[in-house]
């Protein structure tokens, strides 16, 4: 099962220490809860704990891309030049996945997949014994729907205002957290229904 899906910022290659990871979307499908509080404060407590694991998540994110970028020698410069309406290469975009131990920052071990792209981290939050060659296929399919459907390399797009958007391509390919094994026909499908939806 899928825990979180977050989106959220990478740093420019190069640039100076002073910027910091930004979380632009998460959606959280199993939440951990504190311990029973009869207080009123508990559920607050949940939210600012379910805040801090994802910012948790997205800074280990952004520092793994990072590592990686400087190992290859690569970074997001050396990448050819794109013209603003053409989609970004997923398969060519920083990726990769890490195990999270018990207690950093959830209560059960979790495996994270992330992906990379332009200036953008996506990533989902796993159990530790998911099939991870499915949650990258799953991942990567996101990701293209979200560039595709909110035009994210439009000038003056905002992921922020399109959350609408986002649950819905999440309520259809990752319904509830649930991994769903799509063939191109079913996917073809789906993405004729979204955009119908949402006609440019």
């Amino acid at each position: 099962m899928v825990h979180a899906f977050l989106i959220h910022t990478l740093r420019a290659p190069l640039a100076e220490d002073t910027g910091f990871c930004r979380v632009l979307y998460s959606c959280v499908f199993g939440a951990e809860k504190s311990p029973d509080d009869p207080r009123p404060q508990g559920a607050e407590r949940d939210r600012l704990l379910r805040k801090e694991q994802i910012l948790a998540v997205a800074r280990q994110v952004e520092s793994v891309c990072q590592l990686q970028q400087q190992a290859s020698g690569r970074s997001p410069v050396d990448l050819p030049p794109q013209s603003s309406d053409e989609p970004p290469s997923l398969y060519e975009a920083p990726h990769g996945a890490f195990r999270l131990a018990a207690g950093d920052p959830f209560r059960e071990p979790r495996t994270v997949v992330w992906l990379g792209v332009l200036s953008l981290g996506f990533a989902l939050v796993l159990d530790a014994h998911e099939n991870l060659l499915l949650a990258e296929s799953t991942l990567r399919l996101l990701t293209r729907l979200l560039f595709d459907h909110l035009r994210l390399l439009a000038p003056n797009a905002s992921l922020l205002l399109r959350a609408d958007r986002i649950e819905a391509i999440l309520a259809h390919f990752l319904p509830h957290g649930q991994l769903l094994f799509l063939n191109d026909q079913f996917v073809q499908g789906l993405e004729k229904e979204l955009s119908a939806a949402w006609p440019l």
